[in-house]
């Protein structure tokens, strides 16, 4: 048996047994819980190289055998302009992992490249179009992306406290530019931490930010010294942890509870209402 063989045993069988309640029960009941698979499907799963869009790819094999549904997969790569390092160990770990990627390429790092504003945001708005678009051709009517509850925590709270506004990553969400598709993310309640003990244990090593204002950062673990306003958030976090064990849960449950009758104002639809309008 090879080393790429064994390498993808070690990972199938961490997900089955070692990490199963951790990593698969999860997310199993984040697509039966929100409804992310049904019956004739067919989801792109969108891979940036990183540690969580391979697990979710791993995740969606796993989920697949289990034949509770049919639906059909696309492992779907999309090359901005990396380096011919990182796209080598993008394509090296999805072959050490048995992961059958469509690779196609864009421009959006040359595009993005010359832009001194908000050049990360353009550069997501940008690679979601691009992946709507391919997956579209292909056939698919999902695409699939690897977020997961710390995300979905910390935008939560990057909302409230940089935003001025109450609102969170939702489970999934239809495509208001390319008609018939949806966007879901299966990893929604995956904590970070369980899928970095799952890399760190089969000796893993993926693609953090390769883009062309960090691409020296092709490592897997995040740098202490990246000042952003997410490290931030994950930091206070941290911090108010230490005292009150379930403020994560607290904050995701937050959105799930929102009562209207103690709310100054709120959006439906484009619309806001106001208490008064009712008072």
């Amino acid at each position: 048996m090879n080393e790429i063989t064994l390498k993808q045993q070690r990972a199938e069988e961490s997900i089955r047994k070692k990490f199963h309640k951790q990593l698969f029960t999860p997310f199993a009941k984040a697509c039966k819980t929100y409804q992310l698979i049904q019956e004739g499907d067919h989801i792109a799963v969108c891979i940036s190289g990183g540690k969580d869009s391979m697990l979710m790819a791993k995740l969606f094999q796993e989920i697949q055998k289990h034949r509770q549904c049919n639906f059909e997969l696309t492992f779907l790569v999309m090359d901005p302009g990396y380096n011919r390092e990182n796209r080598e160990l993008i394509e090296s770990n999805a072959k050490a992992l048995g992961i059958p990627i469509t690779i196609f390429e864009s421009d959006i790092f040359d595009a993005v490249d010359n832009i001194e504003k908000s050049p990360c945001y353009l550069c997501a708005r940008m690679r979601r179009g691009y992946l709507y678009s391919r997956a579209k051709a292909l056939g698919c009517n999902k695409i699939a992306l690897g977020h997961h509850y710390d995300d979905v925590i910390e935008t939560i709270l990057m909302g409230m406290l940089h935003g001025a506004q109450i609102q969170t990553m939702m489970p999934k969400l239809h495509s208001t530019n390319f008609e018939g598709m949806e966007l879901i993310r299966p990893l929604y309640l995956v904590r970070e931490s369980d899928i970095c003990a799952w890399r760190d244990y089969n000796d893993l090593h993926f693609l953090q930010c390769a883009c062309h204002f960090t691409e020296t950062c092709a490592t897997c673990h995040e740098d202490e010294e990246t000042s952003s306003k997410r490290l931030e958030t994950k930091k206070l976090i941290a911090e108010l942890k230490k005292n009150n064990p379930y403020i994560e849960s607290n904050i995701f449950r937050s959105v799930e509870n929102v009562n209207l009758d103690t709310v100054i104002a709120y959006k439906k639809n484009g619309e806001r209402h106001h208490f008064l309008d009712e008072y």
